[in-house]
Formats: structure tokens, C-alpha cells, sequence
């Protein structure tokens, strides 16, 4: 089963439990699966150790004071999750990073609290952290400062995950299949239109080929299709295969997905001119298979990734790009995207967009991309509510600031008149599962004229006042009189 299938795959299941966001991230994007082990180096009460292993994995667990007598044994995934941050003495910090490594066979997961906001006054400084209200140590880290620590300690490049979250990989070709997965385009496979006699006789056999160009917008190469002997047997080659394909479904499509995934290998290789680049050689199969099909040599794949890398240096040119954007919503200064949308967006926005994630990792459970066209700033705002709140209250938010890269964390929840959304259809893209609903609800806003005071239906309690002034409420997404029954 492919990296995608497999994250897919346990999502749903992943979200069922109280699973801590490190080890839960890392099953996501199948770092942990069923064929490797896990080992929690710190692990406490063992919650994690035993909810990994309630989802069929091989899970083990040691802790200084809870499971001391455990034996510290090799894992091919390693969770040293906040454990850092209450280690005292520096040395000794540094030594259970470092062993923890030691047990590592192919990712060491790394959380530690990070600083986005100052701590509060009412901490007390203590060597290089703080004692806390409860008399516990706390080691807090700068983002930028936890990667360089991880970096220097055990000599490696530490990739980010999330805010606090790092995984360090032993293989650069695993490191790198993990980097560009997270830009891999959401593609659907096309539906088939035009029945023929010889794509049903054959459509069992053909699905999985099918399946493989969605994900990858090309013809696998030998070795990487699990039913590949059958077809050949029946087609030859799989060019023929997939013409037999071509003749019941629409080759525009098709194209579009091909498209699609060599922007998406765009994004990844632009991003990498920030690291030390990998050589070709260290890429994984596939995705040395990827280059070659869509620019015919890495170099070539290079050179187009760094010429859209470098534009962003151009004055206006993202806002140029956010101005031409068919998708989202644009305001005098701004474009805001759902992050479900963000495949879609312009090549250009989507590297801009990863040269701020690129820093903090994965904004787990942001709702909407900000782009700023009037500073050097993306934002990520999260509306929890979003799809079943017709008009979701605005909850926190994230900004990146990229001239300093600093962090600012702002939260909303307990403010008693926030932001909150209308025109819900004009940030997803609309094949958005909700797309249809929230637009009917916009028409019949727009109708009413509700929508016509900007300034004052911009928060909570001026939607309010709009609505009883009209005599009107909304539930779920639709409208009713107050009068109506």
C-alpha cells in the first residue's frame, strides 16, 4: 500500500482516540504503521504506549519513574515527546536526546514546548527555563531554536512538523518522500463515461493502474504496480493498458491530474533551495521516476522550481498573484483561502505559503489561509465551527511575520464579540463537499440583504443585530422568519 493510502487509510481512526499530537501526527502521515515498532523513550503513565498499540501496532514503552525497569530497546519509530523541556540540568537534556536517537532505526519523533507568546509574569526563571505555578522545571524553546538544538546535538536535519513537533529521519530518501508528500495535490480518479465492451472486460485489472496515475500523474514504471504482470500479459505494456482507459473516460482530465502533480513537485523542489538540496541520487524511486516524466532531468526541474522560487523577490508579484487568484476571497488587502484550497492556488502562492510552514510545520486544524498583500505576512485562522456553523466565530490565529520570522499567537475565544464569516462558498473550491449549501445560503442572504452592511455584520454581535433587525435567524444553514413555526 502507497504513503497516501496509508494515511488515509488511519485518519479517521487516529481522530477516535485521545492520542497525544505527536505520536498522532506521525501515524497520520504513516511514519508509524503496522509494519514498524514503536518505542516511547519517556513515556509516563504509558497512555501513548498503549493507545499505539491499541491500533494493531507493535508498541513499547520506558520511563525513568513510572517504568524503570523496562529495558530500552531499538524501534524503528522513536517518540521522545516533551520530555526536554523538564530535564534540569542541560547536559542531561542533551544525553537523553541523544540516546533516544541512539534507539532510532529509521524516525525520532521530537516535541518540546515552544514560545509564541512570552510566558507569563507569574513564572519564575530558573537556569535556561522556568519553575511553573505547579514548582515543576519547564525548558521553553523558540521554534527556529528547538531545530537548531536538535540539528547540532545529533548532527542531522530535523524536518518540522508542527509548532514543537520535529521528526528526524536516518534515511534522506524516507526524509525527502515525506517533505513532498505534504504537497501532493488532492486528485480524484475520473469517472468513467463511456463504458466499452473492452474497459469492462478488463476493469478489475485496470483499477489499480488507475489508481497509481492519480496519485503519482504518470505510468508506473517496473516494479512499482502490485498487478503488474497480469496487465502486461493482457496489454503488453501498460501504454497500452491505459489507452484501453483513455477510451472510456476523459483524457482532459487525466492531463489536469499530470499537470497538477508536476506543480506539486515545483512546490517541493523550490522549498528544498532553503536546505542543502539533496542530490538526485539520494530522492526515493518514485520520485526520481516523477522528475524524469514531467522535465526529463533534475536539473530541468531545478532550474523551473528556483525561477518561481526567486520571483517572489519581485515587488507585487504575490500581490499580483492574489488579485488574479480564482479562488478565494480577496479584500483590499488580503486573499483568504480554506487550506483545503491551497492545492489549487497559483504555484507561486502555494511556494509562498510553504516558505512560512517550512518554519512551524503542519498549522494543525487551521481553517483559513490569510494572505497579506499589504505586509511580508501569512496568517492561519482557525474556525472550528466551520462547516456546521453557518457564520463560525473566528477562534485563534497564527501570523508569520516573514522578516523576522517571528510567531504571534492571538486567541479570540474569549472575546465576547469576534470575527466571524459569510460567503463560506467563496473560500473552498467547488468541488468542497458543503460547496452547494453554503452558496444557497449566501443567495438567500444576499436576497434579504443581509449582507449589504459590511462594516457592521463583520462580528458576532453586528450579524446579530442584522438579523433581528430583518426579523430573521438562520439554523444549520437555512432561513427562517421569526414568525414561521
Amino acid at each position: 500500500m502507497s504513503h497516501y493510502l496509508e494515511i488515509e487509510r488511519h485518519r479517521a481512526a487516529i481522530f477516535r482516540t485521545d492520542i497525544s499530537r505527536p505520536v498522532r501526527l506521525a501515524i497520520e502521515w504513516a511514519i508509524i504503521n503496522k509494519d514498524t515498532t514503536f518505542f516511547d523513550y519517556g513515556c509516563g503513565h504509558g497512555g501513548d504506549v498503549q493507545r499505539v498499540a491499541n491500533l494493531g501496532y507493535t508498541s513499547a514503552g520506558w520511563d525513568p519513574y513510572y517504568y524503570p525497569d523496562i529495558p530500552l530497546t531499538p524501534a524503528d519509530v522513536v517518540n521522545l515527546g516533551y520530555v526536554l523541556n523538564v530535564i534540569e540540568n542541560p547536559e542531561e537534556r542533551r544525553e537523553a536526546l541523544r540516546h533516544a536517537w541512539e534507539l532510532t532505526r529509521q524516525v525520532l519523533i521530537v516535541a518540546a514546548q515552544v514560545l509564541i507568546d512570552a510566558p507569563s509574569n507569574a513564572q519564575l526563571a530558573y537556569g535556561d527555563g522556568i519553575v511553573t505555578r505547579r514548582n515543576t522545571f519547564q525548558k521553553y524553546y523558540d521554534q527556529e531554536e528547538l531545530k537548531s538544538y536538535i540539528d547540532e546535538a545529533l548532527n542531522t536535519d530535523a524536518v518540522p512538523v508542527a509548532l514543537g513537533i520535529y521528526f528526524v529521519f536516518r534515511d534522506e530518501a524516507q526524509k525527502e518522500s515525506y517533505k513532498a508528500i505534504r504537497f501532493f495535490s488532492s486528485n480524484s480518479t475520473p469517472p468513467v463515461r463511456i463504458p466499452t465492451k473492452r474497459f469492462e472486460d478488463y476493469e478489475e485489472k485496470l483499477r489499480p493502474l488507475m489508481a497509481f496515475y492519480t496519485r503519482r500523474g504518470r505510468l508506473p514504471m517496473k516494479g512499482e504496480l502490485e498487478n503488474e504482470q497480469e496487465l502486461l500479459i493482457e496489454f503488453g505494456n501498460f501504454r497500452r493498458a491505459f489507452a484501453v482507459i483513455l477510451q472510456a473516460t476523459d483524457e482532459a482530465q487525466w492531463d489536469a491530474i499530470a499537470y497538477r502533480r508536476s506543480l506539486d513537485i515545483q512546490v517541493y523542489l523550490a522549498l528544498t533551495h532553503f536546505d542543502q538540496r539533496p542530490n538526485f541520487s539520494k530522492l526515493a524511486p518514485e520520485m526520481r521516476y516523477d522528475i524524469k516524466a514531467f522535465f526529463g532531468s533534475y536539473e530541468e526541474a531545478c532550474s523551473v522550481a528556483d525561477a518561481k522560487l526567486f520571483s517572489l523577490g519581485q515587488p507585487k508579484v504575490i500581490q499580483t498573484a492574489c488579485e488574479k487568484s480564482k479562488i478565494g476571497k480577496r479584500t483590499r488587502s488580503a486573499l483568504y483561502v480554506h487550506v483545503s484550497a491551497l492545492w489549487a492556488l497559483d504555484p507561486i502562492l502555494r511556494i509562498y505559503e510553504g516558505c512560512a510552514s517550512r518554519t512551524v510545520g503542519r498549522v494543525d486544524q487551521a481553517t483559513l489561509i490569510k494572505y497579506c498583500t499589504d505586509k511580508q505576512q501569512i496568517c492561519y485562522l482557525f474556525y472550528p465551527e466551520f462547516d456546521t456553523d453557518p457564520h463560525p466565530a473566528l477562534q485563534a490565529s497564527i501570523i508569520i511575520d516573514f522578516k523576522t520570522l517571528k510567531i504571534t499567537h492571538r486567541d479570540y475565544q474569549s472575546r465576547v464579540n469576534p470575527p466571524i464569516l459569510h460567503r463560506k462558498e467563496t473560500f473552498v473550491t467547488s468541488n468542497y463537499p458543503m460547496f452547494a449549501e453554503f452558496a444557497k445560503l449566501t443567495q438567500q442572504e444576499e436576497q434579504l440583504g443581509l449582507l449589504k452592511g459590511k462594516s457592521d455584520i463583520g462580528t458576532r454581535k453586528g450579524w446579530e443585530k442584522c438579523l433581528a433587525a430583518h426579523e430573521v435567524e438562520i439554523r444549520g444553514h437555512q432561513i427562517y422568519h421569526i414568525n414561521e413555526t
